[in-house]
């Protein structure tokens, strides 16, 4: 794969429910709010304790499997999971475990980054689960933005939504996102499309 003409953001998440798959989704359609820059979804295969279970090359449904090279190349990154006790969901933490060839030659350096995460309860670990992403994106050199106060929708909700990225919260097995959340999203996507094309 060589270096793409037109730069894009790449939204990268792992999804089980589909909640988190959602809001890449509205991530990326506020990327696309932004002239001159795409959105890229990406997810990563579940892993198995079984060593001999494997995922097809290409998933039935969503979007495709990231390659290192799709996060190489882009312009910037969205990355989100559900948590797992407050903690990024293990296949995004695997592939991300994948990344060292990347960080070896600073290819991430200096590119802006946000996250995003969905749990299903209250007090599932919200924040500590953006935090626990945050942290391989900083050893990558990356520039982490969240969401300002100065954001409405932060200051409205009475669903998700963090300065440290979005979030969701699924409420009495209403899995659909809330106006704010959705809000939250697109404006989260279209802040990392601004700042990349102002980096770049």
């Amino acid at each position: 794969m060589s270096a793409p003409t037109t730069p894009y953001i790449l939204v990268l998440y792992y999804s089980r429910q589909g909640s988190t798959q959602d809001m890449a989704k509205h991530i990326a359609r506020g990327v696309e709010q932004v002239s001159g820059i795409e959105a890229r979804i990406r997810t990563v295969p579940a892993i198995s304790a079984t060593s001999e279970a494997t995922e097809p090359a290409i998933p039935e449904q969503g979007a495709i499997y990231c390659e290192l090279e799709d996060l190489e190349y882009c312009s910037g990154l969205a990355l989100g999971s559900p948590t797992r006790f407050g903690n990024m969901a293990a296949p995004l933490k695997y592939f991300l475990d994948s990344t060292s060839p990347l960080w070896m030659n600073g290819a991430l350096n200096g590119k802006p980054a946000n996250v995003f995460t969905s749990t299903s309860s209250l007090h599932g670990g919200q924040e500590s689960t953006l935090l626990s992403m945050m942290l391989p994106l900083f050893h990558h050199g990356m520039l982490l933005s969240g969401i300002p106060f100065t954001e409405a929708a932060l200051h409205d909700t009475k669903t998700g939504g963090t300065p440290y990225g979005s979030s969701h919260l699924v409420q009495d097995d209403h899995i659909e996102l809330s106006e704010h959340e959705i809000t939250l999203c697109q404006f989260q996507g279209k802040r990392l499309a601004e700042l990349a094309m102002r980096l770049n």
